[in-house]
């Protein structure tokens, strides 16, 4: 038991490793030396645990969705009101910007779906689970007579991430005409209008 711990526990060190070396280098330039560098420890450490680096890039992309997404919904939970839960939502499906790590290597990994079934099932399952966080908002602030839907509650959602997704990869990117206040302020102009409810985006 104790070798388990140990072994995750130095698993989950490659990993932020990993994470920091993609920030700085990119994705498809990143070595098992660039790892190990960041880790502090010698190449044949890191392959002594992650024998593929494709295997330890799964578990970063697998270990960053769920970091994204846990934010997302503790930071729902503990808001009050339906009004706050739907602000809350949108405050943390946007990246803060090109500084913003968890974001950034996230969009980098998913670019990795289109070649593997297993990267693709991870973007799948952030985005249903982001779905399925936005549904269960939305169903609140109808059941308490907070909301009143313009569309489908799924259709909403699916909306509302749809949005957030194609807002933050613009915020991480270089595009200078875009400011994360007017992509917030988008994300919820089309969530007042989908909900009647009164958020505002400030």
């Amino acid at each position: 038991m104790a070798r388990t711990r140990t072994q995750q526990a130095r698993r989950e060190q490659f990993i932020d490793a990993a994470l920091r070396a993609i920030r700085e280098r990119g994705r498809d330039n990143v070595r098992i030396r660039d790892i190990a560098t960041e880790a502090g420890v010698s190449p044949g450490s890191v392959l002594y645990h992650y024998p593929e680096l494709t295997e330890l890039m799964f578990d970063v992309h697998r270990t960053v969705a769920d970091r994204f997404y846990r934010l997302r919904a503790d930071t729902v939970e503990a808001a009050g009101s339906a009004e706050s839960k739907l602000e809350a939502a949108i405050e943390t499906g946007l990246p803060s910007g090109r500084d913003d790590e968890v974001a950034c290597v996230l969009y980098e990994m998913h670019g990795l779906a289109d070649r593997s079934s297993a990267h693709a099932s991870l973007m799948t399952s952030l985005y249903d689970r982001e779905v399925a966080l936005y549904s269960s908002v939305l169903e609140v602030g109808r059941a308490t007579g907070r909301f009143t839907l313009s569309q489908p509650v799924r259709e909403i959602a699916e909306s509302l991430v749809a949005l957030e997704d194609g807002l933050g990869l613009h915020l991480i990117s270089n595009n200078t005409s875009l400011e994360h206040s007017a992509a917030k302020h988008l994300l919820t102009e089309y969530a007042r209008h989908a909900t009647g409810c009164a958020i505002t985006s400030s």
